[in-house]
């Protein structure tokens, strides 16, 4: 199959490759011809050679890397490996996230450093480690979330602080390595279905999901495909005059009308 979208024979880094967002985008990957390396935390409950598999069933090729994007030497190991097994690096997607719910009386400085430290640091160094390794340009996008992104969300500060600052670091990177023709991007989920959001205890649950289908214009919360094709286009050529900006994939639910 012929494409024009420049993605054919390139390779992606992927961090929080285990589920989830993560794993969709590397098969959406797969079914444009390009391959990818995902790194994923050994103690998630989700098994990263499932995404291998399904990698592999879209036709792509797929490493499975452990690693901590708290680690400097673990983001480091992850893009080296693409190097190592590809010959090149191309994209890097910052997908790796936790979500942790917590009151502000509640919230120990403990709680805020890590969530900084794996929702806006981890990207930093994701982004690091990747873009030292992009010699013929590249494109680069991290996953914010409508809260931080757009809304506040009572008892996720800390969580919400992060995709906030997320904004911040692309706009910045996308112009300090704009002369070298990388791409930075923001991709700002709404509510969508996946094995975060479906957490009763740190998120919404299945009936919080449900029940914010009905006040979303599109009338129902996203699924994670959808979330990923969006991250495809931004690292594709077809948005190779985007950098330093936000795209909201929510179905609407920012722009509608309070009733």
């Amino acid at each position: 199959m012929n494409r024009d979208d420049g993605l054919e024979g390139k390779v992606a880094v992927i961090s929080g490759g285990g589920s989830g967002i993560g794993r969709a985008l590397a098969v959406a990957y797969a079914r444009a011809g390009a391959h990818s390396v995902v790194g994923y935390l050994p103690s998630d409950p989700h098994d990263a050679s499932a995404t291998v598999s399904a990698v592999e069933a879209a036709g792509g090729r797929c490493s499975a890397v452990p690693m901590d994007v708290r680690s400097f030497e673990d983001t480091e190991r992850l893009a080296q490996t693409a190097l190592d097994e590809f010959d090149r690096l191309d994209i890097s997607v910052a997908a790796a996230g936790i979500l942790r719910r917590a009151p502000l009386a509640e919230m120990t400085d403990q709680a805020w450093d890590d969530m900084m430290a794996v929702d806006l640091s981890g990207v930093l160094r994701v982004f690091r480690s990747c873009s030292t390794r992009m010699t013929g340009g590249g494109a680069m996008v991290a996953t914010s979330s409508i809260a931080g992104g757009v809304y506040g969300w009572e008892e996720h500060s800390h969580y919400a602080a992060a995709k906030a600052g997320l904004l911040g670091l692309c706009r910045s990177l996308a112009v300090e390595l704009a002369p070298r023709k990388i791409r930075v991007n923001t991709v700002i989920p709404g509510l969508i279905e996946s094995p975060q959001s479906l957490d009763a205890v740190n998120s919404l649950g299945r009936e919080g999901l449900d029940a914010a289908g009905s006040i979303i214009p599109w009338g129902r919360v996203g699924n994670v495909d959808e979330a990923a094709r969006t991250i495809r286009f931004l690292t594709s050529d077809d948005s190779a005059y985007v950098t330093g900006q936000q795209l909201i994939v929510d179905g609407g639910l920012t722009v509608r009308w309070p009733s």
